[in-house]
């Protein structure tokens, strides 16, 4: 099969791949605007962050399969992919320990204040007296909204720095979930409004849909405590970047941000970006899932999802 790597992908796998006859091409800096002019003949497009557009879909002869390599697939057009007969799957909960590191990350150099320190040191300033200024993480409340793979793994990393857990609690959950819940010591709300009451720190990890697109808006950011920590490692559509800027402004409110409303559609580009900007936040870029050790994780994830295909099976497709 034709191939087509439109990001950075492990050079071992992708060796593996074209040993076993396929044909394929790795090219890391395609941009979303420079994808429909090469797709071409190719059966299946493999992405991470590089977005796939209608022009891509429609320019594209051949293609079977996009595979997004990773979890999150709210960058490809999914209803234009099956509307063409294109499957469009995704390789979720392999990266999961790597984003709950960075959440761990953002939370504690929010804390410290590490960023700044860093920067006034590089300046040959000495600040002692404002960077001893600092709440500490233990016995602090973090509310995870999203205990899927990720929101477990920042809540065990949580609970081994002193931190209180709390969840909102839901009847679906199956009896292993319902058991790994209590064997962490993780506590259950009734719901958001109980959560976001309860907690000093709160950490995002879901989806982006009609469900969650600005959940962190004004009336979620009105009822946090002042100072409130937020985290967010999922999607840059769930939080009205606008509304949270106020709260900011007013309330003291600060933020870890891996992931924007509007992100650049490749690697490398001018970003201009009002929140990522702002003192009271602390930002990364779209970062959460890249580690070697995660990025191998996903590539044998991608793999698989190719291996099934050429048997004629689709698995962890997403737009069925």
């Amino acid at each position: 099969m034709k191939i087509l790597f439109a990001d950075k992908f492990p050079q071992n796998y992708f060796d593996q791949l074209q040993a076993q006859g396929h044909e394929c091409s790795l090219q890391p800096d395609l941009t979303a605007e420079a994808l429909p002019d090469a797709i071409d003949d190719y059966e299946i497009l493999v992405v991470r962050s590089t977005k796939v557009t209608e022009q891509t879909v429609k320019a594209a002869s051949n293609l079977k399969l996009v595979i997004r390599a990773g979890a999150g697939t709210n960058t490809i057009d999914k209803p234009c992919a099956r509307e063409h007969g294109v499957d469009v799957c995704n390789v979720p909960g392999k990266n999961a320990l790597a984003v709950a590191e960075v959440a761990m990350g953002l939370l504690i150099a929010i804390d410290r204040n590490i960023p700044d320190n860093v920067i006034e040191l590089r300046q040959g300033q000495w600040n002692k007296k404002r960077y001893s200024q600092a709440q500490g993480l233990y016995g602090r409340k973090l509310g995870v909204i999203g205990l899927g793979s990720i929101g477990f793994a920042l809540a065990e990393r949580a609970k081994a720095f002193g931190i209180d857990v709390y969840v909102i609690a839901k009847p679906d959950r199956d009896t292993a979930m319902q058991e790994r819940i209590k064997s962490l010591g993780i506590q259950q709300v009734d719901d958001m409004d109980a959560l976001v009451s309860t907690c000093d720190i709160l950490s995002f990890h879901v989806p982006a849909n009609d469900q969650t697109k600005g959940m962190i808006n004004a009336q979620m950011l009105d009822k946090m405590q002042p100072g409130t920590i937020i985290l967010n490692t999922s999607r840059g559509e769930i939080v009205d970047e606008a509304a949270l800027i106020e709260a900011m402004n007013s309330k003291g409110i600060r933020a870890g941000l891996d992931v924007y409303a509007n992100e650049p559609g490749s690697g490398e580009a001018e970003f201009d970006c009002a929140i990522a900007k702002h003192p009271n936040v602390y930002g990364t870029h779209h970062i959460g899932a890249s580690t070697t050790q995660a990025q191998n994780a996903v590539a044998e994830g991608v793999i698989e999802v190719i291996q099934a295909h050429q048997t004629g099976e689709i698995i962890n497709c997403v737009n069925a």
